[in-house]
């Protein structure tokens, strides 16, 4: 009885979350692709 409660709650976060989990996954990428930048910054000058 309790997995099905806490499968259900799970569900209806990810269902509300889900287009606030697209933007956080866009700026971990940014982050991502800014901090190689900034490491290979130095190498260029």
């Amino acid at each position: 009885m309790e997995t099905i409660l806490m499968m259900t709650q799970l569900k209806t976060t990810l269902h509300n979350a889900q287009s606030t989990l697209l933007q956080d996954a866009i700026g971990a990428v940014a982050l991502v692709v800014m901090l190689i930048v900034a490491l290979h910054l130095p190498g260029f000058m």
